[in-house]
C-alpha cells in the first residue's frame, strides 16, 4: 500500500486507486496548522492513524518512521488525486496558500533572534541620542540658565539612559535563551550584535569564522580592497576585552581564535543546542595564554 498525503487529506493506495482516506477538516486554520506541521517535518496524527497496522510505501521522508522511503516509486507521479472529487474547491485552495504565506511571515516576525536585531538597532540608537544629548547639555551647562529651562533635557537624558540599560537587560536575557554558548564565549551584546550584522542566528551559523572576525568592519574591508593597504584584522568581537585589552602585535591572533570558537559555538546553538561553552572556553584560554607567552 502507499501513502499519499495532499493539502486536503491522506489517503491509502494501490495500483487501482485509492483505497482509505483520512480528510482534513474544510477549515482554513485547520489545513494551514496540518501544512506548517509537514514542513517542519512532522508526521500527522491522521497519517500515523491511516497507516496503523499497514504496511506502508512513502515518499518523503519525513514519513520514514511509519513506511518505507522510496522516493523513486513511480508510482507516486502516477497517481492523481483530485480535491474536488472529496468536496474540497480551488477556492479554497487559493485562500489556504494566502494563509500560508501569512503564517510562514508572521512566524518568522516572531522569531526571536529578528526581535534581537530590533533591539540592537534600538540600542544603538538609543546610545546615539544619549551621546547628542549629553554633548548638547555640557554645551549649554557652561552659560548660567536657569534650571526650569534645563531640566527637561535633564529628564530626557535620565529616561534614554534608563531605557539603554533595559534594553541590555533584556538582550542578555534573550541572548542566554536562544545562544546561550554564543553569550558565554563572546558575551551576550556582542553576540547579538553579530546575530544582527549577519542577519538572523541561522545565517551567523553558516558563516565560516573568518567572515565571523570582521563582522562590523565592512568599510575598512571595502576600503582595502578599493585602496589597498592593510586588510582589517577584527570587526565588533574587537569589543571583547581577550581583543582590545591585548597588545597590538596580538590581536590578529587573538581575534582569529575567538572567532573560531564564536563559530563552534553558535552551530552548536542552532544546530545540537548542547552545552559546550566550557570546553570552549577553557580551549580559548589556554590557546590565549600560549599566543601571549611566545
Amino acid at each position: 500500500m502507499y501513502l499519499v498525503t495532499k493539502w486536503f487529506g491522506t489517503f491509502l493506495c494501490d495500483e487501482k486507486g485509492v483505497k482509505k482516506e483520512i480528510l482534513f477538516p474544510k477549515n482554513e486554520k485547520e489545513i494551514v496548522k496540518r501544512l506548517r506541521r509537514m514542513e517542519k517535518n512532522n508526521i500527522l496524527s491522521e497519517e500515523r492513524k491511516i497507516a496503523k497496522d499497514v504496511k506502508v510505501i512513502v515518499n518523503e521522508k519525513r514519513l520514514q518512521k511509519i513506511g518505507e522511503y522510496t522516493d523513486l516509486d513511480p508510482f507516486f507521479k502516477e497517481i492523481n488525486i483530485e480535491p474536488k472529487d472529496y468536496g474540497f474547491s480551488q477556492d479554497l485552495f487559493h485562500k489556504i496558500s494566502i494563509a500560508l504565506a501569512q503564517n510562514k511571515v508572521e512566524e518568522r516576525l516572531k522569531s526571536e533572534d529578528l526581535q534581537i536585531i530590533q533591539m540592537v538597532n534600538a540600542l544603538d540608537d538609543l546610545i546615539q541620542t544619549s551621546n547628542l544629548l549629553s554633548e548638547r547639555l555640557n554645551c549649554w551647562s557652561i552659560i548660567p540658565t536657569p534650571e526650569e529651562k534645563i531640566k527637561p533635557l535633564e529628564n530626557t537624558l535620565f529616561t534614554v539612559d534608563k531605557e539603554i540599560k533595559r534594553l541590555e537587560k533584556q538582550i542578555d536575557i534573550d541572548m542566554n535563551k536562544i545562544a546561550p554558548n554564543t553569550s558565554k564565549i563572546v558575551g551576550s551584546l556582542v553576540g547579538a550584535r553579530l546575530i544582527s550584522l549577519a542577519g538572523g542566528i541561522q545565517k551567523l551559523a553558516v558563516l565560516p569564522s573568518s567572515t565571523v572576525q570582521i563582522l562590523g568592519a565592512e568599510k575598512a574591508l571595502f576600503r582595502f580592497k578599493k585602496e589597498g593597504g592593510k586588510p582589517p584584522k577584527h570587526g565588533v568581537i574587537f569589543q571583547h576585552p581577550l581583543v582590545n585589552r591585548s597588545l597590538k602585535a596580538e590581536r590578529g591572533k587573538i581575534a582569529r581564535l575567538l572567532a573560531i570558537k564564536i563559530a563552534i559555538a553558535v552551530k552548536a546553538d542552532v544546530f545540537t543546542k548542547r552545552d559546550i561553552s566550557n570546553d570552549l572556553k577553557e580551549e580559548l584560554n589556554k590557546r590565549v595564554k600560549e599566543i601571549r607567552n611566545k
